[in-house]
């Protein structure tokens, strides 16, 4: 048996482990070929994922997807229907852990009739250093990779859980994604570009 096989094999036994959560974002995914196309998610658990997609997999195809406030997941697709393909994610167990935890807001920020999530351009302040704040006023310095109207991906040391409350500079947001060395935080209102400007893109002494 092929290892294509196994892992659709596998994907068979665990495609309902998991409970479903309905989310609209959005991603890409490339396939075998190496070609890479746009999706939605429409719904997804930690094990499995349901994506619309105007290319379609074929069952037991191996697929890697980068999904917003997700990030990287890799995959087998199961199923395929007229407008899109469900795949399993293959992930370890701390991964999977993550993903429950990333749902899980995500889920709680739908339940709640919260903005859906708006695609702005991402650019690279030319003030990079701030500064982040807690909830109980712990202060941590961080470095901004990059930033839009609606949130910023900052490198910092310490990764508070999905959901905390923070204030980036002066802007109140929250966590809502991890990646290796920081973390993506969405702010809680969209942001006039002129504010942006004012806190991160002019001189000051740090």
């Amino acid at each position: 048996m092929t290892s294509a096989a196994m892992d659709f094999s596998q994907a068979k036994a665990e495609r309902r482990n998991f409970q479903r959560v309905r989310v609209k974002i959005y991603g890409r995914f490339m396939l075998e070929d190496r070609s890479e196309h746009p999706c939605q998610v429409l719904d997804m658990s930690p094990g499995n994922v349901l994506l619309r997609a105007d290319r379609i997999g074929q069952p037991g195809e191996k697929v890697i997807a980068y999904i917003d406030h997700i990030g990287r997941i890799e995959g087998v697709v199961t199923r395929t229907q007229a407008d899109g393909f469900a795949m399993t994610i293959v992930a370890s167990d701390r991964k999977k852990d993550k993903l429950a935890a990333q749902l899980t807001w995500l889920a709680n920020k739908h339940e709640l009739d919260l903005p859906e999530d708006r695609r702005h351009e991402r650019i690279a302040p030319r003030n990079p250093i701030s500064v982040i704040q807690l909830a109980d006023g712990r202060q941590y310095q961080c470095r901004i990779i990059d930033l839009s109207l609606s949130g910023a991906a900052i490198e910092i040391d310490v990764k508070p859980a999905l959901g905390t409350q923070v204030i980036l500079g002066t802007m109140r947001g929250q966590v809502v994604r991890h990646f290796e060395d920081g973390v993506a935080v969405e702010f809680a209102v969209i942001q006039r570009p002129e504010s942006l400007e004012a806190e991160f893109s002019v001189g000051r002494d740090l």
